[in-house]
């Protein structure tokens, strides 16, 4: 089965933190005959959004057209501050978790799971200068910050920008197996963090 993998994207999103998980996925579905990942960019609207640092990008769909989605990955980035308050946004990610294999915060984005109930208890990652603000949100929550990655269920959350790289070897590792994580990895020339 061909996985859709959703990268959600908004005004201040961190460019590594969607461009990072989209090389990993689209790479892999590359090097194995474009047969095994559909990975895309979505936002509120086709908009083009306009990503931290100013970089530019087009989302592929919106909130009304988007496929259902096997993989989901929502972005950090400054801009989390704002869409975290976007009824409308958390609705959508809330429909889309509902039915995904796998969900995937990166960075910053675990504010999104954190107004959204999701980390109440639970264990998380996020990026080193989200943590006091994820305590306030959910003081239930469990931090990791001694961790690359963690999980719950089908939820993943990782640690800052670069984080999202190695989570995104993880879940090609867990769908498809060590060989065609490490294909991906050899053809991108990354040492990818393996995790026993």
């Amino acid at each position: 089965m061909k996985r859709k993998v959703g990268i959600l994207v908004f005004d201040e999103a961190e460019v590594l933190d969607f461009a990072g998980p989209f090389e990993v996925f689209s790479v892999c579905s590359e090097v194995h005959d474009f047969q095994l990942f559909d990975a895309f960019l979505v936002a509120k609207n086709k908009a083009p959004v306009r990503a931290v640092n100013g970089l530019s990008v087009n989302p592929q769909y919106d909130f009304q057209d988007c496929p259902p989605l096997d993989i989901l990955i929502l972005s950090g980035g400054s801009g989390t501050r704002q869409i975290m308050e976007d009824k409308d946004t958390l609705a959508w990610i809330g429909r889309m978790h509902a039915n995904t294999e796998f969900t995937l915060s990166i960075c910053s984005a675990a504010r999104l799971l954190g107004r959204m109930g999701l980390l109440d208890g639970q264990v998380y990652c996020t990026h080193h200068g989200v943590y006091e603000h994820l305590r306030e949100m959910v003081p239930t929550g469990l931090p990791q910050p001694d961790q690359r990655f963690v999980h719950f269920g089908k939820t993943y959350t990782s640690g800052g920008i670069s984080a999202g790289i190695d989570l995104s070897f993880h879940i090609v590792e867990q769908i498809h197996g060590e060989a065609v994580a490490q294909a991906t990895a050899d053809y991108m020339e990354y040492d990818r963090l393996r995790v026993p």
